[in-house]
Formats: structure tokens, sequence, C-alpha cells
């Protein structure tokens, strides 16, 4: 497990995720987040962010954190591994909610407010984005794709591949 992609609603906790993930893994962490958006809040344009996340796909190594619709296949071509954070609706849009006002290594800047257009944007999520994820998911079936249902089952997830020193690794 070399090139990894964690994909999601948002709020479903992507970053923690693939921060977690990280840090057993020592592999790079892009945010897809971080190459579209400008602290200012606008978007770099199209191109720059293909370009960029053209550079990282030719690299050996790394986790690339977002789901952008648009390149997902091309991130399905590339990496070895899946983590699919196929979480409830709820929990997700507590998870958007619960960030207000904190800083985070993976956007531009700090969101003080819960932006109505993004809200419906992540209640929208099951069904207009949802289906298509699940198809391509289909059509790589041949990867190593991860399906949490909850943050717990990741975690457990988590601790069973990456035992904490002191305790004895699982057979």
């Amino acid at each position: 497990m070399q090139r990894v992609i964690v994909i999601g609603c948002p709020g479903a906790g992507k970053s923690t995720f693939a921060r977690k993930l990280r840090a057993h893994t020592g592999l790079p962490l892009y945010y897809l987040d971080m190459l579209w958006h400008r602290p200012d809040r606008t978007n770099v344009s199209r191109q720059a962010f293909d370009a960029a996340l053209s550079a990282i796909l030719a690299t050996d190594r790394w986790i690339i954190d977002g789901n952008y619709q648009r390149t997902l296949e091309m991130r399905l071509q590339a990496c070895d591994a899946v983590f699919f954070l196929d979480y409830p609706l709820p929990l997700c849009l507590a998870g958007a909610q619960e960030r207000i006002g904190t800083k985070r290594e993976d956007m531009p800047w700090v969101e003080t407010e819960f932006d109505p257009e993004f809200k419906q944007w992540i209640e929208e999520f099951p069904k207009t984005q949802l289906p298509d994820i699940r198809e391509l998911l289909g059509r790589y079936a041949h990867k190593e794709i991860h399906t949490f249902h909850s943050r717990r089952e990741a975690d457990a997830w988590l601790a069973a591949r990456f035992p904490q020193p002191g305790f004895p690794e699982t057979k």
C-alpha cells in the first residue's frame, strides 16, 4: 500500500482518517482541497489543479484525501488502495458542523459558518455523488478497497493493521 486515496462525503472525517494513516505509514499526504482552494477563498484553474494532481500521481508514494469526482477515475487508475468512508448522512453533517471555527491543515482558511450551499451539497451527496462513486469502485474492484460504515470500523481497521507499540501484533 503505497498509493492511497481516501474518499467519502464531506464531514465524514476523510482528512482525520488520512492523517492517522499517514502517521502509521509515513506516506506523504496531499489534500485536494489545498490544491483547489486559495487562502482568499477563490479557486485555481482546472488546468492548474490537474497539473498539480498529475505531478502527485506521477510519484511513487502518496495518500490523496478528497472526492473531486471529476478526477476520481484518474486517481483510481493510479492508486493501489482505496479507503471509502461510507458514513450516514447525519454523521457527515455533524462532522462538517463540528469543525467550524477550527484551523485545519486540510483547508487554507478557517470556516466561520456552516455555508448553506455546502450544507445542501452534503445533504444531496447520497443521491448525486454516491451512485457514481459506487459504480466506479465496482469497475476498480481489483484494487484493495476498504469500505467503512462508521468511524469505529475505520479505527478498528487501523488498530488491527498497525498495533500500538507494546501490544502483540495481530496474526
